[in-house]
């Protein structure tokens, strides 16, 4: 399957998403094309390297062709500015220039540091990316946000830089930990949640397909949630608008990641976000308890948390609410669930309102 998002007239305002279960196969031959001259310096997550590295060299990539290959420490404690300072640094003693090109191979971390190297070195060279981890996959490899965090919170520091090319292959999945596999689901559940209530209603009843990683299964979540974010970034590149309903549950998600030092993982702090803006959607008489009952019965169905640890602090989560880059002016922002398949902004919240519900979730 191949997805176009046009953001523009030219085609170097078209960035091209590759989805199918022979990728790995194709990725020297799609590269060669699109690179032409450029050199390829290819930014791998260590831990995929050894998972993948020598299948795919049998393949035929990383290409035998000028440019390198680096190996990178791939957590949310590397997702900071020094990595990207040491990454450019190894980027210019191996002899990258503006007609060099950056490959990031792992996950959303990679994809992240990768991309926003890229968009800065040497004022921007182009970004290659191929997501290995479900949530990379259908989410964070997917419309050219890249970032890395503060102390102060995620990704407060970043640009838009659309990937020439997205290559995505089910099979990189195989290899994932059951964990890894849960955080890639939540992003999904999202997706289904914001604007596809066929793609709810499949997660919903093959639980078992996609346990098992079945490749057909896989692919049918992951071309699902690509067009519909390839749509929403197509309509708003640079969220001043629609794109902001991607953020379903990273309100609250966010927060939780902050306040826990990342102990808690992303997939699990958005799920815990969807459900308190269902919660609070249900409070303001927009939602119907049956469809927050199904949220909660998928998110538990995968194992995702649906309350917030008592040892966090209902205050707490506001202040950090506050702090992050969503936030519209004084006003907490919000994308609330209406039915499955449909959310609205809404950033009239109060305080008082938003306070029980994170109560009734368990906070302190």
């Amino acid at each position: 399957m191949k997805i176009d998002i046009r953001l523009g007239e030219t085609p170097a305002r078209v960035s091209e998403i590759f989805i199918g279960e022979d990728m790995m196969e194709s990725v020297p031959g799609a590269l060669e094309k699109a690179l032409g001259t450029r050199s390829a310096y290819w930014i791998w997550d260590e831990t995929v390297w050894a998972l993948w590295g020598g299948k795919v060299a049998d393949l035929g990539w990383p290409m035998d062709r000028n440019g390198g290959l680096i190996l990178f420490t791939a957590s949310e404690f590397d997702k900071r500015l020094a990595s990207v300072e040491l990454l450019a640094r190894r980027l210019v003693s191996a002899g990258a220039n503006r007609d060099s090109a950056i490959i990031a191979v792992g996950g959303g971390v990679t994809g992240d540091v990768a991309g926003f190297l890229a968009s800065i070195y040497m004022r921007g060279i182009p970004c290659f990316q191929v997501p290995t981890t479900l949530l990379a996959q259908v989410d964070s490899s997917i419309g050219g946000k890249t970032g890395v965090d503060l102390p102060e919170g995620k990704n407060l520091l970043g640009t838009f830089q659309q990937p020439v090319q997205v290559y995505i292959d089910p099979r990189f999945i195989t290899t994932l930990p059951d964990e890894e596999l849960r955080q890639g689901m939540a992003e999904v559940i999202k997706s289904a949640m914001i604007g596809d209530e066929v793609l709810w209603k499949f997660v919903e009843t093959n639980f078992d397909a996609l346990k098992r990683r079945d490749p057909s299964a896989l692919s049918r979540i992951i071309s699902a949630s690509c067009l519909l974010k390839s749509r929403v970034v197509q309509a708003d590149e640079k969220e001043s608008g629609v794109r902001r309903t991607l953020n379903l549950g990273h309100t609250v998600g966010h927060a939780l990641e902050k306040l826990t030092g990342f102990r808690l993982r992303h997939g699990d702090c958005v799920a815990t976000g969807m459900v308190a803006a269902a919660q609070l959607s249900k409070r303001l008489g927009k939602l119907h308890a049956e469809d927050l009952q199904r949220l909660e019965n998928i998110c538990e169905t995968w194992g995702m948390p649906v309350r917030i640890p008592a040892s966090i602090k209902s205050g707490d989560i506001i202040d950090a609410v506050r702090a992050d880059k969503k936030r519209i002016g004084e006003k907490l922002h919000f994308i609330l669930p209406v039915r499955i398949g449909k959310v609205i902004e809404f950033t009239d919240i109060d305080n008082g309102e938003f306070v029980e519900v994170l109560k009734s979730l368990g906070a302190g």
